[in-house]
């Protein structure tokens, strides 16, 4: 039979409109129109076609598959469980430095700060339709400022992913000070082995969840990382409060100590180190991406929740670690975990605090993989085909980066050496003055800043700008002191 039907090539679709509306049937007609899918694709943004400045009414509905994303609950965990990482291990040693005042004030303020940056990078992310970090850096800094922040965005998960290795082998095999769990357990044996113990973990827990390409496919465990943090926040803060109550803490120091260049010293390295505890913003827009129903209102209601959650956690973690420990608070408080807590079931809650925290680490772990593998993949193959269609350059980013990580986590000492310095350079940019430039720069071209929001960003880029050079330098003099 006869027909008038032509067969179209498999790469463009047939778009087809009808409008009813009697009053505009005469300037409305029905009418087809022939489109490739990339053409589809740059008008929809993304994968999910989910753009803030389209009406859903102006485009057809096409059947098929649609990924709903993550809801508010997910993307919380997500963005909780890139925040709540290593960096509380070493809270409890910032408080030894800053005193317990001025210690718990600074949680809350850098909390706060953090969480305006994220707001500013939310909004001006979607006023430029950025996707990434790096997007809307380029839109308001320019191309060299864009490959910068993702460099920073490269150095700073890496450092974090190698300290996550580090104290896994720490607190498993032990270390010159303290005895590991396996120790405890079995005795002396092939476990001793650090870099034999982080190689195992890697292969077989860290890189089938590294593996993944969506981020909302981790929602589960980081939801689980989440609660497993939570259990030994509970637990650090349930011993020092009875030991507090039965007097066997001595009364903590509230303020800084000023009386020796040490204490000073130290002083000036620890605010960059409590600033990297915050820095989750590389991964807001792939959140954000990812969000059902997404817009401003709804990512910001994620940070703030995320934002409490983890000041509250953060507060516990920092004031009962140096309760329980004083003076002699290590810079990962989790191998202060092998001693005897001076109450009964001290050894089962021991247990309990380092194997919770390792398997919550295991958890975080692919969360922070997940944007240091897209912005290397941004970085390194600029104009490819986006990462989630190319399952073997996945893969094989996937190898390349873990084995450097753990190679690593091999020859850094310890976690105090790793935060100081990503703490000082990439955490401060990555956290403030990126966030700050984008703002005070694209509310000239766009939407402006309120008077408030306006001395809000210079505020965060002048002290971000002061904490990172004051940094660098008290962490030259350091090293300079101890090679003399």
């Amino acid at each position: 039979m006869d027909n008038n039907y032509s067969s179209i090539p498999r790469s463009q679709y047939v778009e087809l409109q009808l409008h009813n509306d009697s009053q505009n049937s005469r300037s409305k007609k029905p009418h087809e129109k022939l489109q490739s899918f990339d053409d589809h694709h740059a008008l929809i943004g993304d994968d999910d076609g989910d753009d803030l400045d389209l009406n859903i009414d102006d485009f057809p509905l096409i059947e098929g598959k649609i990924n709903k994303g993550s809801g508010v609950p997910g993307a919380v965990f997500n963005l909780t469980t890139s925040i709540i990482g290593a960096g509380i291990m070493a809270l409890p040693a910032t408080m030894k430095v800053l005193g317990l005042f001025v210690g718990f004030v600074l949680i809350i303020l850098m909390g706060i700060l953090s969480e305006i940056s994220v707001e500013l990078l939310v909004k001006f992310s979607v006023l430029v339709k950025a996707t990434s970090y790096g997007e809307v850096v380029q839109h308001a800094l320019g191309r060299p400022a864009r490959v910068l922040s993702e460099i920073c965005i490269i150095i700073n998960n890496a450092g974090v992913l190698v300290v996550y290795l580090i104290i896994m082998g720490d607190v498993m095999s032990g270390s010159l000070h303290h005895v590991g769990v396996f120790d405890q357990w079995l005795g002396n044996g092939m476990w001793d082995q650090r870099k034999l113990v982080i190689f195992i973990v890697v292969v077989v827990f860290l890189a089938p969840l590294c593996a993944l390409n969506r981020i909302d496919s981790l929602s589960l465990t980081s939801a689980a990382s989440v609660a497993l943090a939570v259990v030994f926040v509970v637990v650090c803060f349930a011993v020092a409060f009875i030991k507090l109550v039965e007097g066997k803490i001595d009364p903590p120091r509230m303020t800084p100590d000023f009386g020796s260049k040490k204490a000073i010293m130290d002083l000036l390295v620890v605010i960059p180190i409590m600033t990297n505890a915050y820095v989750c913003h590389f991964n807001v827009q792939p959140i954000y991406n990812e969000l059902e129903g997404r817009s401003i209102q709804k990512m910001n209601r994620v940070g703030r929740i995320t934002t409490v959650l983890c000041v509250v956690v953060y507060a516990a973690t920092a004031v009962s670690g140096y309760l329980l420990f004083g003076k002699d608070t290590e810079s990962d408080v989790l191998t202060n975990f092998d001693k005897d807590l001076g109450i009964r079931f001290s050894s089962a809650l021991n247990y309990i605090v380092r194997i919770g925290y390792i398997l919550h680490l295991v958890l975080v772990f692919p969360v922070i993989h997940f944007s240091l593998r897209q912005t290397v993949d941004a970085l390194v193959f600029e104009g490819s085909a986006p990462l989630v269609e190319s399952r073997k350059r996945s893969l094989a980013l996937t190898v390349v980066l873990l084995a450097l990580i753990y190679l690593g986590s091999t020859m850094i000492p310890n976690i105090w050496t790793a935060f100081k310095f990503t703490g000082a350079t990439t955490a401060v940019s990555l956290g403030f003055i990126f966030p700050s430039l984008v703002a005070l720069r694209l509310s000239r071209q766009g939407e402006g800043l309120s008077l408030g929001l306006k001395f809000l960003s210079w505020l965060m880029l002048v002290l971000a700008v002061i904490v990172g050079v004051v940094g660098v330098i008290s962490n030259i003099y350091s090293m300079e002191s101890k090679s003399d």
